[in-house]
């Protein structure tokens, strides 16, 4: 039997084995994750991570109204009518490589961060997608997270822009971002009792264009001539104004710009992005995967509107 001495040339080190090291994958995956998210550090968060089950069930409290005491009489007793909210943690997603020991061993370690980088944008965007097609949710339409068809978008809370007023979407042509449409908007968030505080506004880049030739719009009230941070482009009547190239199309030629309460739209997420790695000797590969597992469902949804916008 042959004598091996072991040594570092023959021996499986950190040095030539940190490819199979997960920390390493994980870091680099939750960081392109994070980095890709657009719409979910805007809504609201539920963790659910180390709990069981396949649904929430979230109290939805009923606002109460205040009632003028009459002297030397009972107070009044208000009736309870709380409502909940069921979210279902169906949306498994996952993003798999089987890496060949060849490769492994002629490739550059950059490999192994464009396959992170792809697996953060890859799943972010599963994630943007829902989160967007929430809006189908928004006023009296019906929340279809999973394909929606544009006809869903078609509700009491979609308007387009009627002559620079807001009138009602239904499909028709529509005009593209204007001050007198969104200022009307504005209004319809105040007229439901929106709260102040917490509006955003993610637009197209279509929409952002139109901005841009607004001078009113190109101001330092409006731009804060910092760097632009998640898509962040700025803040126009309160509202933190967002682009995203992931805006639904809803119409032939029309995008749907969402304007928001953050939580008009609720996220639990079970199982945050992962990284894991396993070595296949039958393949001689390595098995890379990420995933992710949450559920997605309309919270508020008087506190959301659908801008139909020209693209």
């Amino acid at each position: 039997m042959a004598n091996l001495t072991p040594s570092t040339s023959n021996t499986v080190t950190l040095a030539n084995a940190d490819v199979f090291i997960p920390e390493i994958w994980s870091d680099e995956i939750i960081a392109a994750y994070q980095k890709n998210l657009k719409m979910a550090p805007l809504v609201k968060k539920i963790s659910m991570t180390g709990k069981k089950g396949d649904r929430i069930h979230v109290p939805k409290p009923t606002r109460g109204a205040a009632s003028e005491k009459t002297e030397a009489d009972t107070v009044t007793i208000q009736q309870t009518s709380n409502t909940e909210l069921q979210i279902d943690i169906d949306r498994h997603f996952e993003y798999s490589r089987l890496i060949e020991d060849i490769v492994e061993v002629q490739a550059l370690n950059s490999l192994r961060q464009f396959y992170t980088e792809d697996a953060g944008y890859a799943l972010a965007l599963k994630v943007d997608n829902d989160l967007h097609a929430a809006a189908t949710g928004f006023g009296n339409g019906g929340a279809i997270v999973f394909a929606p068809a544009s006809s869903d978008y078609q509700h009491n809370a979609a308007f387009r822009s009627n002559s620079g007023a807001a009138a009602a979407f239904t499909g028709t042509a529509t005009e593209g971002f204007n001050d007198d449409f969104f200022r009307d908007m504005i209004q319809k968030m105040d007229d439901n009792d929106v709260p102040m505080d917490g509006r955003c506004l993610i637009v197209p880049p279509s929409a952002r264009n139109a901005i841009m030739g607004e001078t009113r719009f190109s101001s330092t009230d409006f731009v804060s001539g910092q760097p632009v941070a998640s898509g962040l482009i700025g803040n126009l009547y309160g509202v933190d104004v967002y682009v995203s190239s992931n805006c639904a199309t809803i119409s032939s030629g029309i995008r749907a710009g969402l304007l928001f309460h953050t939580e008009a739209v609720v996220m639990a997420e079970q199982m945050a992005v992962r990284s894991q790695t396993q070595y296949k000797q039958e393949y001689l590969s390595t098995l890379y995967t990420a995933d992710t597992l949450y559920g997605v469902q309309v919270y508020r949804p008087e506190s959301g509107f659908v801008l139909a916008l020209a693209d």
